[in-house]
């Protein structure tokens, strides 16, 4: 009589059974350290900081990469999506524009006095 054997299935392997992980840790380039500074603060000296924390690295030998990067904001064009058209019809434009909008100030109050008290 032929018997089917049975799918085994394989027990798990322990973390302790494993080789330690190794983590390679490479600093980031300096050209790296300046587009993440420059994402994360718009004032160059903030950048600066920054880009020196992150590479470690004086302030003196960072900041003329910094400057050299600096980047003015780009005036936001709107963007012209042409979509298909059907045969029997043209191609559709839309444009998208953004609207900035005024940052919102919020006034933390605390609550009023008792007047009981």
């Amino acid at each position: 009589m032929n018997r089917a054997s049975r799918a085994v299935k394989k027990s798990p392997k322990s973390f302790a059974d494993l080789p330690p992980i190794r983590v390679r840790r490479e600093p980031p380039t300096v050209s790296e350290a300046v587009a993440a500074a420059q994402d994360l603060a718009d004032d160059i000296e903030q950048q600066v900081e920054i880009a020196c924390g992150l590479i470690g690295l004086p302030a003196d030998e960072v900041r003329p990469h910094v400057l050299a990067a600096a980047r003015k904001k780009p005036e936001r064009v709107p963007e012209r999506i042409m979509s298909p058209g059907s045969p029997s019809r043209a191609p559709r434009t839309v444009i998208v524009e953004r609207r900035s909008r005024p940052p919102v100030l919020v006034e933390r109050r605390g609550r009023p006095l008792d007047p009981r008290r």
